[in-house]
């Protein structure tokens, strides 16, 4: 893992601390399947079943530093498949934080349930839902305020209006769209800042 997380910090990718800690914490080889064990620390994406993938660690830490997750966060992921993006985000977010995680294929949501599993203590802060991410989890964003950060895992043809009404203000939302990476930023309730990395390749995002 050491040297994967120096080949992302090298590249310039891997950057905040408290986000390296949280690579060197949670380990992907706990979150790939069995035979795949040998390619854990190798920077591409892997199946992981039923036509889903553990994202490449480049990606991961790429989609992390724009969201800059921090102690204490209220963070929506949509997606969460294997649950190693959960778990970095639940040692992120420390104790004070919370991590609502969503998989809608009840298969990859038991993969996920069992690779958190093993990090007894992070599993404490994750909240997992098998359903439709579509409508967000409203009743979740109302009772924290609105959550403060919100990354999807899967390329969205267009975003559900609700991701955004269930960011808080200065909130980050972090999604792939049309092979790019979307980064917006909620100045109000009608305003985004909005910035496109393009060059990503995703999984298409499943809602029924």
């Amino acid at each position: 893992m050491n040297g994967l997380i120096k080949f992302l910090i090298d590249k310039g990718i891997l950057k905040t601390p408290r986000i390296v800690d949280a690579f060197r914490k949670v380990d992907r080889i706990d979150f790939v399947p069995e035979k795949l064990k040998n390619l854990a620390y190798a920077d591409e994406a892997l199946p992981i079943g039923f036509g889903q993938t553990i994202s490449q660690p480049y990606t991961v830490a790429f989609m992390l530093e724009l969201l800059e997750p921090k102690n204490g966060d209220q963070i929506l992921d949509i997606g969460s498949g294997s649950e190693w993006q959960s778990a970095l985000l639940a040692e992120i977010a420390g104790d004070s934080g919370r991590v609502y995680s969503i998989e809608i294929n009840p298969d990859v949501f038991d993969i996920g349930k069992k690779n958190i599993s093993k990090y007894p203590a992070l599993s404490k802060r994750i909240k997992t839902y098998c359903q439709n991410a579509n409508n967000g989890l409203p009743k979740i964003a109302e009772s924290v305020g609105g959550f403060d950060k919100i990354i999807a895992a899967a390329e969205v043809k267009e975003v559900p209006p609700s991701w955004r009404e269930q960011l808080k203000i200065n909130g980050k939302l972090v999604y792939p769209k049309g092979h790019s990476i979307f980064l917006e930023i909620k100045k109000s309730n009608v305003d985004f800042e909005i910035t496109q990395f393009p060059g990503f390749v995703f999984v298409p995002f499943v809602d029924n």
